[in-house]
């Protein structure tokens, strides 16, 4: 993360990733020309949110900052059932559609018999590419291009997920009861009524709030909302019309109503 200032939209950014367990990171202080920033007030708010990342104070090389990174480690799902979420799709010529995405959790493979949530729209993977490399492979923790043969390029997209044909790894659900956690700094409480969105593996789902009980709320969804099915993952709530800031926290315990 780079920091350029200290402003309402660092808070923010600061409580997303809280919200999202990125509990490790880095944070590289770069202010603009002629700018300056404290780095122990950057600290200070690192330690108020509980984000335990490491604070650069000044622009390393690319090589220290590639070690740095490499510091962290890798941290892979140890589920073994395949998801990919899709941030980008396109077409190429002679091969068709091809999805781009992390590999969440499992493995995907040359030839795998494959569907596409929500939906359910079955496919073959046709090949594979991780680091503009063919490969007949991707595991967690890649970022990975699929090429898909049976699949239309309007059936897929951001928030389109891959997994195995007739897996339940996932499940797709229009009413809701959860537990909201509440995010860091966030004074504001959810009433009924309220309209609210989801954010989950790329997916920005509508909702509205139709029941509160304690810690508890209930959600009406615009459309199917996709979760997955062990509990895993982590579900934002947000209300973009929300000030000072648009995090409510996250939902957990979700079943369908």
């Amino acid at each position: 993360m780079e920091v350029k200032q200290i402003d309402a939209s660092l808070g923010e950014l600061l409580v997303a990733m809280k919200c999202s367990e990125i509990g490790f990171g880095l944070a590289v202080i770069n202010p603009d020309p002629g700018e300056w920033i404290d780095p122990d007030q950057v600290r200070v708010l690192f330690k108020q949110a509980k984000l335990n990342w490491k604070i650069l104070d000044d622009v390393p090389d690319a090589h220290e900052i590639r070690e740095k990174l490499f510091s962290l480690g890798r941290s892979e799902d140890e589920s073994d059932e395949l998801v990919v979420p899709l941030d980008q799709k396109f077409n190429v010529q002679g091969i068709g559609v091809v999805g781009i995405g992390y590999v969440q959790s499992g493995k995907i493979k040359k030839h795998d018999q494959i569907e596409i949530i929500p939906g359910r729209k079955p496919g073959v993977v046709r090949s594979l590419q991780v680091m503009d490399v063919d490969v007949n492979e991707a595991i967690s923790g890649d970022r990975v291009g699929v090429a898909l043969r049976g699949v239309n390029e309007e059936e897929i997209g951001k928030g389109s997920v891959i997994v195995i044909k007739e897996s339940d790894v996932l499940v797709e659900v229009t009413s809701t009861v959860s537990k909201l956690k509440e995010a860091p700094f966030q004074r504001r409480s959810v009433m009924i009524g309220d309209i609210v969105h989801a954010s989950t593996n790329l997916q920005f789902k509508v909702g509205r709030v139709v029941g509160i009980q304690g810690s508890m709320i209930t959600i009406e969804w615009e459309s199917p909302l996709v979760i997955r099915k062990d509990g895993r993952g982590v579900v934002i709530l947000v209300q973009l019309d929300a000030v000072p800031m648009r995090i409510f926290g996250t939902i957990t315990d979700i079943s369908s109503v």
